[in-house]
This record gives C-alpha cells, structure tokens and sequence, in this order.
C-alpha cells in the first residue's frame, strides 16, 4: 500500500497508463491530454534534473507559480525525491516571499517566470541561502544578468529537463528507488498562511494528512475514474491542492482553468467536466452571470424566469423537508417535517418540471452538460447562492477545513446534502463543540470547534509553542471557529473566534496588522476590520473623541454636540483620507485589503463587554452586539 503521494501516483501510472491524467492548455489557446504514463515519464526525467543540480531528501524548495502543467510534474518530482515544496502563487508580494524562503532555509527556488525573480532580486539580501533557481518560462537576459551579479544560478525548466533526459539513461530507476524510500510521516510541504503579519505561520503537512484525504474524500461525494474536474482555484492552497491528490487517487482527470468568467465558462463548455471545487464567491459570479443575462430578456421572459425560480425555491425546500436535508438540531419531529412537506411538494412538482424544461435545462448546458456537483471552501456560500442552484437543480456540496487540516475537515454528501450545513465530519474524523471552559456541548449549542483526525497537520514550522496552544495532548486542534452540531452530526457554522478573515474570494486577510495601522492615524482610536464571507471589507471605527473635535474646530465646521459632529460630512470625509492614506499598496497591503466602507461609532469598546480583561477584541461579541451596523456596510 502506497505511503507517499509519489508512490500511489506510480502505481496509478502502471494500473491506468492510457488514462488522461491532466488536460492543460498550449498557449492559453486549446487543452492538450497528457496521460499517467507520460506524466509518470516527465515527472521521472525532471527529477533526475533536480538530483543533477544537488536537490537532496529533506531539503526546502521554494515554488512560486500558478496553475499549470508544470507545477504538479515540478511537485511530484521533488516531494518523490523527499524534499518539502515551500509553495506561494504569483500574486505574493515581495516581502512575504523574503520571509517566506529565509525563514524556512531554501536553497532552491521555482519560479514560474522571471517577475518572480525580480522579487527575489529586490530582497537578496535577506535570502543569504538562496543560491539557485528553476525557472519554469525562459527569463530574460537582463534578469539573468542581474541573478548572475548576486551571486544566483538560473537554470530554466527545459534545461532542467534536458539535465534529466542525460542523467536518468546513465542512472534509470533512480527516481522509483528514491520514491520507494518515502514514508508517511515525511513532510510534503510547508504551506505559509496568507497576510501582513511580518510573520505568516508556515503549516506543515506529511503525506499522511493527504493519503487521508485521498481516501475519504471520495467516497463522501462518489468520484469515479475517468471523471474530469475543472481546476480554477490556486493550486498551492491546500484545498485545490488536497482535491489534485484525490484525482490522482481514483484516476480521474484535471483540467486547468482559471477563474475568471470569461474563460472559466468558455472551459466549462469546451472540457465539458463532471465537478468542480472552487470558492464561494466564483459560484457568486456564476449566479450574477445569470441574472445578468435574464436582465436583458424582455420582460415577459424575465417574469416567467422568476416565476419559477420562486417555484422551485419553494418545492426544493418542501423536498428537502421530506427527505430530511434541512438542518435538524432535535426541535423537530421527522414524521411532522414528512406531513407538512409532502403534499406541497407533490403540487408543486409539475411546475418544478416545467421550469427544468424551459429554463433550468439551458443553464445546465453553460457548464458543459455532465456536471454533477461543484465543491464550495473557503468560506460560507451565501445562502441565496445555495438556494439558488439548489432549486435548479446544480448540486454544491459545501465543505469546511483549514489549511491546518489539508484541508477538508467536513463535507455534505453527494446523496443527502443538508443545506444550511457544511456536511459532517469525513469518515475518521471526530468534531466536537466546546464552550469557553473546554466542557463539550451537546447538539444546537454554539462553541468552538475543535477537530481530532489524520488530516491534522504536524504543527507550525520552527514554531513548536504556537503548535502547542492550538493542539493540546489529545491531539484536538482548535479550529478557533465557532458553530454547532445538528441531531445527525452535519456542522452548522456561525462566525469565528480567531482573527482570520476570509473573503468570498478565499482571500485570507489578517485583520490586526489592518487595524493597527489604522490606530496610527490621531483621529482613529479603536477600529474593527470585519469582511468575513462577504465581498469586502468594511470597518468600525470609534474616532478619537478629542482631536476630531479639535480638527473641527481648527477648519471652523459648526456642531452642537459631538453626536452630530462624527455625523457630518466633513468628518466621514476626514476619516476616509486617513484610511486610504494608510491602507495602501505603498505600505505593503494588496488589493483585496482595501477598506471598503466604515461606520463610525460614538461610545468606545470597553472592557467585559467588546474587549477581553487583555484588552484584546472579542470579533464573535462585536458581530453580535453591532449586528446592525454591520449588516448596513455590507448590505448590497
């Protein structure tokens, strides 16, 4: 039985070598079929370069591209060889990838072209053990010329390959034998947490974690050999990463994409695939995508649109009732769901068909015809969103993990998916929720989420005390998540108690370094960055009581009484300078970063209430106590 991602591939290279392991594109123009065989092949060769250039078992890699061929056949190669990939995509700034491969002591780095490179140059100093680099397209004269001067030896990746082809004639099998070596305890890579930090955590993940992934997974949503995935999500995330691994597990094929409507749409027509796993906000867009083309119908088919969406809404929730796919935290009886559910949903089903007939069919055939199920991570799927392709009849499947789990923690079931919910726990996996005193609670109560199970990484690189305050001796990590379990043990989240903040997109935003560069303005006391699941980000910010006054005073604005000054124009104005002064690419932070809109407050955060006796911010508390105020900045 296979130990190692690497030696389950060769195996499946042997067992299915005419399959198409992965459709990728020429030129960005049409996919091209590489089967297991001959990625068994280039993989092989490209390590044996590897060897020939000094790459050695244990050794840290850096990996800085996006999807492509390359980046799975550069993986297998080197996690094969039993060195640790160290991966980022090319959207890392540079001072996260300085930090990045000096902290975790690479010698080698891949590059996918040569802006990654400069990067790299801009930072040299801080990268000492840095000392040669793989770059996958040809780099420039200058950028060699520059690399050469700081003393960085470039090789491209068809140099690396022709280094190969030479060194695995005089030496085949080398790349099998080094395979065989493996074990399930070796790391495979070492993923860095998005953010500002200064300090991103680096997770390690062994190969356990991922064989674990690669058996269960599959078998909560049936994927069988031959089927195709469209991949648009990044490829170093654990999540796209962990779903590659279980392709490779059950023979099935990937297809690069990317996830931009234009192209993702084009590819979901031409490959044709039966599932897709992306993030919460791309099946967003698929949905604005839609209504946007119902808009310019005419009116007539915009009404009969509706119509029977509403319909089919109502149906869908009818048989969810009957079938017992609604969240169910022991309030209610089945047999009462089953006699309330059932007439309606019988009424209403000829309309439901008709609707299939005349307009649910034609969306269908805009991803390709076979799809069978999207996956959703990342973040929570707006319930309209869910609903939506519910009652149309396109299954999501929406899971929950972290990259501390590789990811994939639960998932719905293809057979009974329970909306409303993220699915329960993978076979092996145990979920439990704890209130703030560690005391387990039971179903339909809301704590922490803690998770005990294979998946669960090896802890944070180089960084054995922070591993310790999130897994105790028992080996349950603290997800810092908050949520509750159904009656039948499907998790239901509802908000998070760690700081992290992931957007719609799946980006991660740290929100401390945020606000505390917002706390550098005079005019800004306390701020609360907030964003989770939505589109962007928005803030609460308590003004500094005294020198907003004082600046009012100072450009002769009228006011009565403090209240209805923050309330004025001038103010608002004042505080979005500040913010776009300080919340800026200039000052290291990425687009997705950007401050979006903010409310301001009158009475600041105190202590029991907003803020801890540390006076550290309790997020979970604010969204609770402000709900309002919250729900008005993201209100669309």
């Amino acid at each position: 039985m296979a130990e190692t991602i690497p030696q389950l591939f060769l195996e499946k290279a042997q067992t299915i070598p005419d399959m198409v392991m992965q459709y990728s594109k020429k030129n960005g123009k049409d996919f091209s079929p590489t089967t297991y065989r001959e990625m068994a092949e280039e993989v092989a060769t490209l390590a044996a370069g590897f060897l020939e250039i000094g790459l050695q078992r244990g050794d840290n890699i850096g990996f800085i591209s996006d999807n492509r061929k390359e980046w799975l056949i550069c993986d297998l190669a080197v996690t094969g060889l039993g060195a640790i990939d160290v991966p980022r995509g090319c959207d890392t700034i540079e001072q996260d990838i300085a930090y990045i491969l000096s902290f975790s002591e690479c010698k080698f780095c891949i590059t996918e072209n040569d802006r990654q490179i400069q990067k790299i140059l801009a930072r040299k100093d801080s990268m000492p053990l840095l000392k040669t680099i793989i770059c996958i397209d040809p780099p420039t004269e200058a950028v060699q010329k520059s690399a050469q001067a700081v003393g960085l030896t470039i090789h491209t990746y068809a140099e690396l390959f022709e280094k190969g082809t030479v060194r695995r004639k005089a030496k085949p099998g080398e790349y099998e034998h080094e395979v065989a070596l493996g074990k399930n305890t070796d790391t495979v890579t070492i993923i860095f947490t998005s953010g500002t930090t200064g300090e991103p955590k680096g997770v390690m993940l062994c190969h356990r974690n991922f064989l674990f992934q690669i058996e269960a997974f599959p078998k909560r949503i049936r994927i069988k050999e031959g089927q195709i995935w469209l991949s648009v999500l990044p490829i170093w995330h654990s999540l796209e990463r962990a779903v590659n691994y279980a392709i490779i597990g059950v023979g099935a094929t990937i297809a690069y994409s990317k996830p931009v409507g234009q192209i993702m749409l084009a590819d979901l027509v031409a490959i044709k695939p039966q599932w897709m796993v992306s993030v919460p906000r791309i099946w967003e867009s698929v949905l604005e995508g839609v209504y946007r083309n119902i808009r310019q119908q005419n009116q007539f088919k915009q009404k009969m649109f509706n119509f029977f969406v509403g319909v089919s809404k109502d149906w869908a929730n009818f048989r969810n009732l009957l079938l017992g796919r609604l969240p169910n935290f022991g309030i209610r009886a089945r047999i009462f769901d089953i006699l309330i559910a059932l007439l309606p949903f019988i009424g209403l089903a000829p309309l439901r068909g008709l609707a299939e007939i005349l307009v649910f069919k034609k969306i269908k055939a805009k991803l390709g015809g076979k799809f069978v199920a999207g996956i959703s991570g990342g973040g929570a799927l707006p319930y309209n969103v869910d609903t939506f392709f519910d009652a149309i009849g396109i299954k999501i499947l929406e899971g929950y993990g972290l990259t501390e789990t590789a990811p994939v923690v639960t998932l719905r079931s293809h057979r009974r998916p329970v909306i409303g919910t993220v699915g329960a726990p993978l076979d092996g996996t145990e979920v439990k929720i704890v209130d703030e005193h560690g005391k387990t609670l039971g179903h339909g109560k809301k704590g922490v989420v803690l998770i005990r199970g294979p998946q669960v990484m090896q802890g944070y690189y180089k960084k054995p005390d922070l591993t310790k305050k999130v897994i105790d001796d028992d080996g349950w990590f603290n997800s810092g998540d908050i949520g509750m379990l159904t009656k039948n043990n499907e998790l239901k989240l509802t908000g998070r108690a760690k700081d992290t903040i992931v957007l719609r997109g799946g980006e991660n935003v740290e929100p401390v370094p945020l606000e505390n560069k917002l706390k550098e303005s005079q005019y800004i006391k306390q701020v609360v960055i907030l964003g989770q699941d939505k589109k962007y980000l928005a803030a609460l910010i308590v003004p500094d009581q005294d020198m907003v006054i004082q600046w009012a005073k100072d450009n002769n604005i009228p006011f009565f009484d403090y209240e209805e000054l923050i309330n004025q124009p001038e103010i608002r104005e004042l505080i979005d300078y500040e913010i776009n002064s300080l919340i800026n690419i200039k000052n290291g932070f990425r687009g997705f970063e950007r401050i979006f809109k903010f409310k301001l407050l009158l009475k600041p955060f105190e202590v029991d209430r907003e803020l801890s006796a540390k006076q550290e911010v309790k997020r979970h508390v604010i969204n609770e106590l402000y709900k309002k105020e919250i729900d008005d900045l993201f209100e669309e």
